[in-house]
């Protein structure tokens, strides 16, 4: 017997004409016949009475108008069980983590709880956020890194994904430094127009922004010169002395350390960002749940709460 083959009674019982079901099932009349036909067939009673039109349901097509729902109802709720099986006796660990954290913040995060992460496989998914967001929805990773801020809660917060606070970081305005070492752009320049490198408007942290200091930016002289969804990409440009950028510190310590970036602002313009770890929804495996627990008793006590709610 073929699921299939429940469809396609469900149809014909419903519209009781076997042309207008097989068009709604997509294929010939003859075709969608012969596999009504072989459901009768597989279950040794007819199910129409054909001898009428519209047809009908014979007493055994009424008993089983009932029980093909429950069919289909326990065939769709078999994948998500199998994987939870899996899932409970799974040593994988599976994050998606946005670029920036991923070449910055994530491989020394990952060290401290070693003792964790050693014992079974660890993959890791580096990506926009909005990507790894949707990867955590299709359960096909346990946990998502990447940063937050309270006035721009993004979907995994606003979905009630439990999460951990588990580093903090800030976005500073930088640029190129000139011969002189300063600033070849200043964002409070009276004389000039400030060039900004800005995110797109699918990129985490340009929603952050947009959120908390858009207004205060659009106040001043600037002109957007340059857009792109990732950090790294708005690094490149402001080294190469193309604008400002919002950048994280975790991404640029070293090319403020070496000068070859500097502030294009007073610290009035930072956004301060915590780093927050989300897990799935769903229960997790043993060592997923282990991990948790070690990053839960780490932080805060134990708490698991949003601190910055």
């Amino acid at each position: 017997m073929h699921i299939s083959w429940l469809e396609d009674f469900m149809v014909l019982a419903s519209v009781g004409n076997f042309s207008r079901a097989a068009e709604d099932r997509h294929m010939t009349q003859p075709a969608f016949g012969r596999r009504v036909r072989a459901l009768e067939e597989w279950l040794g009673a007819e199910l129409f009475d054909r001898s009428t039109q519209p047809v009908r349901l014979t007493e055994a097509g009424r008993w089983f108008q009932g029980v093909a729902p429950e069919l289909l109802a326990e065939v769709a709720r078999l994948p998500g069980a199998a994987r939870a099986v899996a899932e409970a006796n799974s040593k994988s660990l599976r994050f998606a983590a946005t670029h920036a954290l991923s070449l910055t913040f994530m491989p020394g995060w990952l060290r401290s709880f070693e003792a964790h992460t050693m014992a079974g496989t660890l993959q890791l998914e580096s990506d926009m956020l909005h990507r790894c967001e949707a990867l955590l929805a299709q359960s096909k990773v346990q946990f998502v890194l990447c940063h937050a801020h309270a006035q721009a809660p993004g979907p995994l917060e606003v979905q009630g994904y439990p999460s951990l606070g588990v580093g903090a970081d800030v976005l500073l305005p930088v640029c190129a430094a000139g011969p002189d070492g300063q600033a070849l752009h200043r964002l409070e320049h009276l004389a000039a127009v400030a060039p900004l490198l800005t995110y797109s408007v699918e990129s985490g942290l340009g929603n952050i922004l947009h959120k908390t200091i858009d207004g205060a930016i659009k106040a001043h002289r600037t002109h957007t010169v340059f857009t792109a969804h990732l950090a790294s990409v708005l690094r490149t440009m402001a080294l190469d002395g193309r604008g400002i950028a919002w950048l994280p510190r975790s991404l640029i310590d070293a090319d403020l350390a070496a000068g070859r970036l500097v502030a294009a602002g007073p610290d009035s313009w930072n956004v301060d960002l915590e780093i927050r770890l989300y897990r799935a929804h769903a229960q997790l495996g043993h060592a997923a749940q282990a991990l948790w627990d070690a990053v839960a008793q780490s932080v805060d006590g134990g708490a698991t709460s949003r601190p910055w709610r």
